[in-house]
């Protein structure tokens, strides 16, 4: 049976052998079948088989698993059996692999788990005299310390209540009864393998390490194992350093009350380490792990006694070595080196001459962690996706170092100041300094801004009024590279305030913008980002630039002439296409379109910018019509950009400037109006263009005013052909600012095209127009979602803006059912209920509108019965009691406010008609209790007192709802 078991394990388990798929699987149920075995049984089996020599590691491991599976049942009647074997097989394991050595020790680990110290007292004990067997015995009795520490004593890993539990009852036993004497051992091995068997020595440190959290702190900080761990730390071997360095930092780690550790921190004499910078970074952890402490105990201890002071001493003792590593060391991690300052910044609240000085050192390491690395240079500078995400991991990093810099500029302005002063200079006047520091410096000096006041800002105090110069005025010799003249442009920006309230630095900012560094610089991105920030310039400074609009517009002379002499078979269009114009021209605009510009020079500018971008639009317009121009054509794609050039360049304008104060501008617009909406004949079915010209036409009924209207017929009537669910919601859009901008003058045009309008909606929506499977989340449903959200919008603004009459014209009222039927359904069960909101509010305008106060004949016949029998009861009453009618929903209880002011407006509006109706046939359809029902009129006829009203009928909906269990659904 054993010979064959050990044949099975070998050819189930064996990496090296070669064995039929079949046969491994029926070796490997032999295998289970005999772990299945009784523990008493598998205990025997295992612990006969394992001392035989020689036996393969595969048996070997394999018996170890069992006998480990085997301990876990063991009773404890069988320990004696168990312990007496334990020399011979530790003996015959001692030259095995590091993988069964710690196979057994987990077994070892296992027992004293279970039955330490009630059935197997003294293991320990009985392991330490056979240390003296030698270095096999010494690894064995480490091993089992570690594999312990591993399974059940470690703090590190979560454990249940059993094993918690457990990991008490064995420290509380070794405690009493061993753990001195295993100190002492460690120092023993320590000491007599550190030259022989440097490994040996270096396990029994680690081993110590993981211990020291729960043992008697006393038994390792004495003179004399503190003495062996200073020794070590300063040894030529690495490994023993680095395990020493660690035992030391589990020390200074140790958990304690504040003034025990203080006293232990003391005990310590760190100063030794402190002197010796030569292996700052071999102790980096140890170094910092014992200024988090020294802080630590610093804070609980308070500033303002004895100790207190004795913790800051030293703290401060150890922060320039502290300094150092951060500075010097790749092994220390950035974000603890970062928590560790900023928890030393915010506790210095009243610094300090000397920690002051610290401080302006830990400026210095922010600024040192935010470099990049240069071997990413020019990924940066041309950004690849090696480049990007050096970009997106640095953002990420550099959040917590700016929350530091923050602080420190809280704590020690003026530290701070100093620092960019010295910073920026540097950065300025040295041709030495590369990219990465450089950007660095103004990163900087750009998030200095955000911890400075407006007040400040804008008058310079400090030594703000020095540096914001410095900077206008700066050339770095790496102004070339991308990420340098990003952040310059973004920092110049930042102190534009500055530049406001002290108008002679103009000049330098102006050039700043629009020079090499900026607009001319020559990466497209810098480029493109620095029109952006100079339009957000102009609208800062406006009427103070009205001395320089000659030069500007002189400097900008080359990018406007970009957009309209592109050759149309180069590459050009290519490498310029992303960057559109829109913020160039708009920052033109604001700059010509001011009245401080005389009109005459007004006239001027805007006739030399528009007479090339609308020949540009005229070429294109000519040769359409003797040729097909394909709708991908380059020629396409730049008038595109012409228009929204125009477009940006008319922000700048004013209504009253362009209607009144100068009619001559407004003419010129109206102009290119007309030249512009031809697109919309000549390419019809070209959308990215229609798009456009639309845009624009949003821009010209704010200018332009009422002057607009002739002109709307022929677009509107062009817009509206074959128009798609997006083209037909960004229709309505305008439709709805047209309405809001002209309100009754529009009602003329609105009449003409409302039935093509309604007609084309309805196509395009399905017929089941108020919901959409949620299912089906593509872009066609959305863009039909948004048609549809629009729609609601567009017959709401239509409501509010006394245009409801347009529905009750000859040419709209075939579709006037449709519409109310759509309404009624919508404001009863939409999903979106603020749609249904909208649509309550639709109604009560029409009530307003359509119909006469009590009596009399209404605009539209039939409209106060369909009201009073039809959406006062679905509405009002029917879809309040739906359960999906949420009161604790906060956009619900607006819904329900308008629907109990609709019930409002109908008792002002019909009376007792109303009333009597919803008493006598709504309600009581709800199976509402009559007397509920008659508190409800007298509610309903107390004047101006809606809030009364609302109160009660939400208590009424409630008493319904429980009266039928819930069982009331809308339908």
């Amino acid at each position: 049976m054993a010979d064959d078991l050990e044949r099975a394990i070998l050819l189930a388990y064996d990496p090296d052998a070669a064995v039929d798929p079949a046969v491994k699987s029926q070796a490997i149920a032999f295998c289970d079948c005999a772990r299945r075995e009784p523990p008493s049984s598998l205990l025997c089996l295992c612990l006969e088989r394992l001392p035989r020599v020689p036996l393969p590691d595969p048996v070997r491991f394999w018996l170890l698993s069992a006998l480990h599976e085997a301990v876990l049942s063991l009773p404890p009647s069988e320990l004696p059996f168990f312990l007496s074997s334990l020399p011979a097989l530790a003996s015959c394991l001692s030259s095995s692999p590091p993988f069964i050595k710690n196979k057994l020790s987990q077994c070892l680990s296992t027992v004293i788990t279970l039955h330490y110290p009630h059935s197997w007292p003294s293991p320990f004990v009985d392991l330490l005299p056979r240390l003296a067997d030698g270095p096999h015995a010494v690894d064995m009795f480490l091993r089992l310390l570690s594999s312990l520490d591993d399974d059940l004593l470690s703090q590190d890993y979560p454990r249940d209540a059993a094993a918690t539990a457990a990991a008490s009852r064995v420290k509380d036993a070794m405690r009493m009864q061993c753990v001195p004497q295993i100190a002492r051992a460690w120092f023993d091995v320590i000491t007599l393998y550190r030259a022989s068997e440097p490994s040996l020595s270096a396990s029994a440190l680690d081993v110590a390490r993981r211990y020291i959290p729960w043992i008697d702190i006393g038994l390792v900080a004495n003179d004399v194992f503190l003495q062996l761990l200073f020794e070590l730390v300063e040894s030529s071997e690495e490994q023993l350093r680095s395990a020493a360095a660690a035992c030391l930092l589990a020390i200074v780690a140790k958990r304690m009350d504040p003034r025990p550790k203080l006293a232990l921190l003391r005990s310590l004499q760190f100063n030794r380490l402190f002197s010796r910078q030569d292996s700052g970074c071999s102790l980096a952890h140890l170094i910092t792990g014992y200024a988090v402490e020294a802080l630590e105990c610093y804070k609980r201890l308070g500033s303002d006694n004895v100790d207190g002071s004795s913790a800051l001493e030293l703290l401060d003792e150890a922060l320039p070595s502290v300094f150092y590593v951060m500075q010097t060391c790749q092994e220390v991690d950035s974000g603890n080196i970062v928590e560790f300052l900023s928890s030393y910044v915010s506790a210095m609240k009243t610094p300090t001459q000397k920690q002051l000085v610290y401080i302006g050192q830990v400026l210095e390491v922010v600024k040192d962690q935010m470099l990049y690395d240069p071997a990413y240079r020019s990924n940066l500078d041309l950004p690849d996706k090696i480049g990007k995400e050096e970009e997106d991991e640095m953002a990420e990093s550099r959040k917590d170092l700016f929350a530091l810099f923050r602080s420190v500029s809280r704590v020690a302005p003026d530290v701070t100041q100093l620092f960019m002063q010295n910073l920026l200079a540097r950065a300025v006047q040295s041709a030495e300094m590369n990219v990465e520091e450089v950007e660095a410096a103004l990163s900087l000096f750009y998030r200095f801004g955000e911890t400075v006041s407006d007040e400040a800002m804008r008058t310079g105090s400090g030594l703000l009024g020095e540096l914001v110069p410095m900077l206008l005025s700066a050339r770095f010799s790496c102004h070339s590279h991308r990420i340098v003249a990003l952040v310059y442009l973004d920092t110049i920006t930042r102190y534009m305030k500055f530049v406001h309230e002290n108008t002679q630095y103009i000049p330098f900012a102006l050039s700043a913008f629009l020079d090499e560094r900026g607009i001319h610089h020559p990466h497209l991105s810098v480029s493109q980002r620095a029109s952006y920030l100079f339009m957000r310039a102009v609208k800062l400074l406006k009427s103070k630039l009205v001395p320089f609009v000659e030069q500007i517009l002189q400097s900008l002379q080359d990018t406007v002439a970009r957009f309209t002499t592109l050759d149309w078979t180069s590459k050009q269009l290519k490498t310029s296409g992303s960057e559109d114009g829109s913020h160039t021209f708009e920052a033109i605009g604001l700059l010509i379109g001011m009245e401080d510009i005389s009109p005459e020079k007004q006239s001027e500018y805007l006739v030399a910018l528009l007479t090339p971008l609308l020949q540009q639009v005229d070429s294109l317009i000519a040769d359409s019509k003797l040729q097909k121009i394909e709708e991908s054509s380059p020629r396409i794609a730049s008038v595109q950009q012409t228009i929204m050039a125009i477009n940006a360049l008319s922000k700048g304008f004013s209504e009253r400037l362009v209607t009144t104060g100068r009619p001559a501008i407004g003419n010129m617009f109206k102009q290119t109006l007309g030249v512009l909406l031809q697109i919309l004949v000549v390419f019809p079915n070209n959308v990215p263009l229609r798009n456009k010209v639309t845009s624009f036409l949003h821009r010209m009924v704010d200018i332009l005013g009422a002057s607009i209207l002739p002109f709307l017929p022929m677009a509107l009537k062009q817009l509206l052909m074959d128009s798609e669910p997006k083209e037909m919601a960004d229709f309505l859009v305008l439709i709805n600012q047209l309405i809001s901008k002209f309100n009754i003058s529009i009602a003329g045009i609105l009449g003409d095209i409302f039935p093509t309008i309604v007609s084309r909606v309805f196509q395009l929506l399905p017929s089941d127009a108020f919901s959409f499977d949620p299912g089906y989340n593509t872009e066609e449903v959305r863009e039909l979602q948004e048609l549809q959200r629009v729609l609601y919008t567009f017959l709401h603004v239509m409501a509010t803006h006394d245009l409801s009459s347009v529905l009750l014209t000859p040419t709209c009222r075939e579709y006037l059912n449709s519409i109310i039927e759509l309404l009624l359904i919508t404001s009863c069960n939409h999903k979106d209920i603020l749609v249904r909101k909208q649509c309550v509010q639709i109604f009560v305008r029409l009530i307003k509108d359509w119909c006469k106060k009590y009596s009399g004949e209404d605009k539209l016949p039939g409209f106060r019965n369909f009201i009073i029998e039809t959406f006062a009861t679905r509405c009002c009453l029917n879809s309040v009691l739906d359960k999906s009618f949420e009161f604790r929903d906060a956009n619900t209880l607006l819904l329900f406010v308008e629907i109990v002011g609709a019930q409002k407006v109908m008792y002002d509006m019909f009376g007792d008609e109303f009333a009597v109706h919803f008493v006598s046939k709504g309600l009581p359809a709800a199976h509402c209790p009559q007397d509920l029902a008659e508190q409800y009129y007298r509610k309903l006829q107390q004047d101006n007192d809606t809030k009364a009203l609302r109160s009660f009928y939400q208590s009424l909906i409630e008493k319904l709802r429980q009266q039928q269990n819930g069982s009331f659904v809308f339908r």
